[in-house]
């Protein structure tokens, strides 16, 4: 994608300005007192430095420390944004009583967007220097036609991951901090859904042609990205979200502020598993139920 670069340049600039607008002292009345992204000036130097990578790629045509920076860098503006799982749950599901501030909200999907932009140039780089297709970037080794036994492993990691986080819900005496009715009945069931179902559909045959149970389709062939598109997205959010919580109770552990300690460190680790197992799972799916590339073939 020839213009990604120049988006994630635009993006990363205009954003990073946006911050540093805010942070001398012109910001909006946000609801909670900012806009829940990591402090204005952290952001705005990540911005920065995106952008001089993207540079820097354009310049070099792809050199390998730049490709791992723009990584790094997109790893660390979406941990910044990763507030914006709650607005995505509250927004499908506003019954919650989940809080929203709009403000906010549209920072941190621009902070999103510009971690997705500068992790799309480093993968079209990279496609550059790997392989020997400049289309899917594939060398000649052929992907796996069933399930590695690491991907059974990170997908019922997953489902551990889920199960233990609704173990310490139920014996740790912890109140749900949603309201009830019909909205929560449809999250607790997306809840279950996506900690058990789909960590097994990723890994089990079933997910990839229709069991004979699902009988007006059975027999057919899944649509990959109607299984690999929550996996990722759902992996994503949660790794994004938790991995970022997780330093936050190691921090409140350290100087004594943690409340709900035993909880927090039991949920909060499961939920880290279960998005790792789903990434590492649907990174599997996806080499698995590839089409050949329209280039090469393979």
């Amino acid at each position: 994608m020839t213009w990604t670069p120049w988006a994630a340049l635009a993006g990363a600039l205009g954003y990073g300005t946006l911050k540093v607008y805010w942070a001398v002292g012109h910001a909006p009345a946000w609801v909670f007192g900012s806009d829940l992204t990591l402090p204005g000036g952290l952001v705005s130097a990540l911005c920065g430095a995106g952008a001089a990578v993207v540079i820097g790629l354009r310049l070099s045509g792809g050199r390998l420390p730049l490709v791992v920076a723009a990584w790094a860098l997109s790893v660390a503006l979406m941990s910044a944004s990763a507030m914006i799982l709650l607005d995505v749950v509250g927004g499908i599901l506003p019954g919650l009583g989940i809080p929203r501030d709009g403000i906010g909200f549209l920072s941190r999907l621009a902070c999103a967007g510009v971690a997705v932009l500068v992790g799309a140039t480093a993968l079209s780089y990279q496609r550059r220097t790997r392989g020997d297709c400049l289309r899917c970037s594939r060398t000649d080794r052929r992907p796996p036609a069933s399930t590695p036994v690491w991907a059974y492993a990170a997908g019922y990691a997953a489902v551990a991951g889920c199960l233990l986080r609704l173990l310490a819900q139920f014996t740790m005496g912890v109140d749900i901090p949603y309201r009830g009715g019909a909205d929560l009945m449809i999250f607790e069931t997306g809840f279950v859904l996506a900690g058990v179902l789909l960590p097994l559909a990723l890994v089990h045959s079933w997910g990839r042609v229709w069991p004979r149970w699902v009988l007006p389709l059975a027999g057919r062939k899944v649509p990959r990205w109607l299984v690999a598109g929550p996996g990722f997205g759902i992996a994503g959010a949660l790794i994004a979200y938790f991995g970022v919580g997780l330093t936050q109770i190691v921090a409140e552990t350290i100087d004594g502020t943690l409340e709900e300690a035993a909880f927090m460190w039991v949920a909060v680790p499961a939920y880290t598993v279960w998005g790792i197992g789903l990434a590492v799972a649907s990174v599997s799916y996806h080499r698995i139920t590839r089409p050949p590339c329209t280039g090469c073939g393979r």
